[in-house]
């Protein structure tokens, strides 16, 4: 770690005796991450529990490879409600003010009711894996009785497909280890939209499996801090993580770059996805294209616009998905809902695409995050369009520089009472001008630039000077072009999807007469040769 450096973010939460309380720190590379892959993240409080000597919790997600990326730190001394808090706004302000679309946390009520303050719109789930430990803690009489629950509980949590499948099997789960009174497995039963899957298919997790855990759900630090790490030890090590995800990450990167992988069948859209695709999220999403080979997909309703396809393995019609699929738009939505759990498409939607003829993966279904450029310039998806462009001018740099450069100012000033005295007067002049900056409609200098506040364009330029006009009506211009670009682009966009449909529409009518020249072929085989036995 670089303290050092006016980049580097850290805070520290004191108590009322003023002794230090809590602290937390991200370094330069964490807040970079942050803004490719902070659509969902994991708060781990593994190290929280009493078999640990450090009061540790990593904020970490998920990078375009799958590996688990570090978004920030902390040491919790005191884990009062107001602690999470403070260091969720912190480590929110440290992340330029952008929440992700879902938080994973542990099952913890003073966690939970943080969260519910700091990121009220964010998807927030407890971490499954967590509550299993739990559960074999909690009733482990059940576990040694039964030998046959632990299976009946995995099936009832992973397995089922619907929240009515997941209802009735939990029912039938209590009733039949005589467990509807028991408090603990009642309270998990009252929480279970933030833990049972069947409730949070809907919310980006970036998981690509329902059912095991994957490596990006594992701990940032597993290997490296366990029961015995003290806190001489802990920073060695922490480097020593770091060192090592970052070295995980370039030889993902390198395979990916520089190695093809073995295409497994003959489909455009496979070798189109070997293209874009990290290698770790290409193997995912062949193993869904493969599979949709044992899978056949029927029209169920078609009304002109959306049409209605159940899809099902072979031989198992009784266990069917229900896939839509708006042919204009080229869109479609599966009931298991892989794609907006994980960002990749389910083998159902891609048996809807095989037997409609859609050869490619349309742009939408194709998220950056999951591709080999995901770290391009150009920042995430849509949802991140309102992180700042300028990574220099974020209001995350603006308050490490200010509070680095405000601290060498105070160790400086508080040596002796004359440069103690110099200093107040120097901060009560500044106070005064900063005041007067925001009075002033939010104009500031900054770099040599005047900065505006929130109003119009149009506003801020009757307020200022000739050359500050020519300026608002130059962003004027170029906020009209950037529109016009996008509503061309977006045209184009359109019309591409209608070529696709078009195409499809014509292959399937080609595959038809060749179909139907098939059966006439034979028709007349058969016509030849009842000819013959006739003579």
């Amino acid at each position: 770690m670089n303290a050092d450096n006016p980049n580097f973010f850290y805070a520290v939460q004191g108590d009322e005796d003023q002794c230090m309380s809590n602290v937390f720190w991200a370094d330069p590379r964490a807040m970079i991450n942050y803004t490719y892959f902070g659509d969902t993240v994991t708060f781990d409080t593994t190290y929280r529990s009493n078999r640990y000597r450090l009061p540790f919790a990593p904020f970490t997600g998920v990078n375009h490879h799958g590996q688990p990326v570090l978004f920030g730190c902390a040491f919790l001394i005191n884990e009062s409600e107001t602690s999470f808090v403070w260091l969720f706004n912190t480590w929110l302000m440290a992340m330029s003010g952008r929440a992700p679309v879902s938080i994973t946390t542990d099952h913890d009520s003073i966690i939970r009711s943080a969260v519910t303050q700091v990121f009220p719109q964010t998807r927030h789930r407890f971490c499954k894996w967590h509550i299993f430990k739990k559960c074999q803690e909690k009733l482990s009489h059940v576990f040694l009785r039964h030998p046959t629950f632990e299976a009946d509980f995995h099936k009832c949590v992973n397995l089922t497909d619907s929240i009515e499948d997941f209802e009735s099997h939990w029912l039938s789960l209590v009733d039949r280890y005589e467990l509807r009174e028991h408090e603990w497995l009642q309270a998990m039963y009252l929480d279970r939209r933030q833990w049972v899957p069947v409730y949070l298919r809907d919310t980006f997790f970036a998981e690509m499996s329902i059912t095991q855990r994957s490596d990006s759900m594992n701990s940032y630090f597993d290997g490296y801090v366990n029961a015995s790490t003290n806190l001489n030890q802990f920073f060695k090590l922490y480097e020593k993580a770091l060192e090592s995800r970052n070295e995980k990450e370039v030889k993902a990167d390198y395979d990916t770059m520089n190695t093809s992988p073995v295409l497994k069948t003959p489909s455009p859209m496979e070798k189109q996805a070997s293209e874009f695709y990290t290698r770790k999220l290409f193997t995912r999403f062949q193993d869904e294209l493969v599979g949709t080979l044992t899978f056949m997909a029927s029209k169920a309703d078609d009304d002109g616009g959306t049409i209605a396809y159940e899809v099902a393995k072979f031989g198992e019609d009784h266990k069917a998905y229900h896939v839509k699929f708006i042919v204009l738009e080229m869109k479609a939505t599966c009931t298991c809902q892989m794609f907006e759990f994980s960002g990749l498409l389910c083998r159902h939607i891609l048996a809807v695409f095989r037997v409609t003829n859609v050869l490619t993966l349309p742009s939408h279904y194709i998220l950056k995050r999951w591709t080999r450029n995901a770290k391009s310039s150009v920042i995430l998806e849509e949802r991140t369009s309102d992180v700042y462009t300028s990574y220099l001018e974020s209001h995350t740099v603006r308050y490490n520089t200010l509070r680095h450069e405000a601290f060498k100012f105070v160790e400086e000033s508080a040596k002796s009472f004359e440069t103690y005295d110099i200093a107040m007067a120097a901060l009560q002049e500044a106070a005064k001008r900063v005041v007067l900056a925001t009075k002033n409609e939010g104009r500031i200098a900054i770099n040599g630039r005047i900065k505006g506040d929130s109003s119009t364009d149009g506003t801020r330029a009757k307020n200022t000077s000739g050359d500050h006009l020519g300026i608002s009506s130059q962003h004027l211009y170029e906020d009209e072009m950037d529109k016009k670009i996008r509503e061309l682009t977006n045209e184009l966009e359109f019309a591409n999807r209608k070529c696709e449909v078009y195409r499809a529409n014509l292959l399937s009518t080609l595959k038809d007469i060749e179909d139907h020249k098939l059966q006439l072929s034979i028709k007349v085989q058969n016509i030849k040769i009842s000819m013959k036995d006739g003579f």
